[in-house]
């Protein structure tokens, strides 16, 4: 059983743990820390079941997730009526999603997904001051539910998808509320660790968390979120904005594999 596995290797758990700290480090700042930490998880530990990988994962970075929430959370005033309002929408529709998934094939959801984070990579860097400053869209009474419908969206992505949840919770909350990089990193912190926290009532009681792998990732994963968190804070938008466009792109070549893997096998089935 998967519980019960010791590690293959010093070697494969260190090389694991830095690959965590990096992820916290990116997802922090932006989100998306899962497209560096999940496929090295998958590489360094193959005979592992998905769902131990994913719940050991999730488990490491919902910490790390909180620990970037709170520094924030020092140094960003947020409109917390929102944030509840997108938290909670983001956690239903995360588990509506993870249900529909199996009722919709991969291969027609993931091309569309592609072109639209294509048509927001070319958005945010066309627009060079995209996220420098707040400019609010919506007055206190229509503010919250509108970040229930990004949470909600949103929410509904990461249960039928998942990669970039975090960046595209991030351009959401600033191109459709007008938020700065900074306050719309920091909110969407807020709505991960809630998301994260309904999915992992789940994993761990299913036993799917192997805390021998999942307490040095979560060291490691804390140390980047902290180090990740306050370096957004310093150094505010355009150190976000930058790494957003980064991670963007790694979104982007992790959906062009995954279409051409899909091409591929479809051509072999119709031969």
């Amino acid at each position: 059983m998967d519980a019960v596995l010791v590690y293959d290797s010093l070697d494969s758990l260190l090389i694991l743990c830095l690959f965590a700290f990096l992820a916290g480090f990116i997802d922090s700042v932006v989100g998306g820390g899962g497209l560096v930490q999940i496929p090295a998880f998958f590489v360094l530990f193959p005979h592992l079941s998905v769902p131990s990988i994913i719940g050991t994962n999730r488990l490491a970075s919902a910490v790390g997730t909180s620990v970037a929430a709170f520094n924030y959370l020092r140094s960003v005033r947020l409109p917390w009526t929102t944030v509840m309002y997108a938290a909670i929408s983001a956690a239903v529709c995360s588990y509506s999603g993870a249900l529909v998934q199996s009722q919709i094939p991969t291969w027609v959801m993931k091309p569309v997904i592609f072109i639209l984070i294509l048509l927001i990579a070319v958005y945010t860097y066309t627009n060079k001051q995209f996220g420098d400053k707040e400019q609010l869209k919506y007055g206190i009474g229509m503010e919250p539910w509108a970040g229930a419908a990004i949470g909600g969206v949103l929410g509904l992505y990461n249960g039928l998808i998942g990669p970039g949840t975090g960046s595209l919770l991030v351009f959401g909350f600033v191109s459709i509320l007008g938020y700065s990089f900074l306050r719309a990193s920091a909110i969407s912190k807020i709505v991960n660790v809630v998301a994260d926290a309904s999915s992992l009532v789940f994993f761990i009681s299913s036993g799917y968390v192997l805390y021998h792998l999942a307490i040095p990732m979560m060291v490691c994963n804390v140390a980047g979120s902290y180090v990740g968190s306050r370096m957004a804070v310093l150094r505010g938008n355009t150190f976000i904005r930058g790494l957003f466009l980064l991670v963007i792109f790694g979104v982007l070549v992790r959906f062009a594999w995954d279409i051409y893997g899909m091409m591929g096998e479809l051509s072999y089935f119709n031969k």
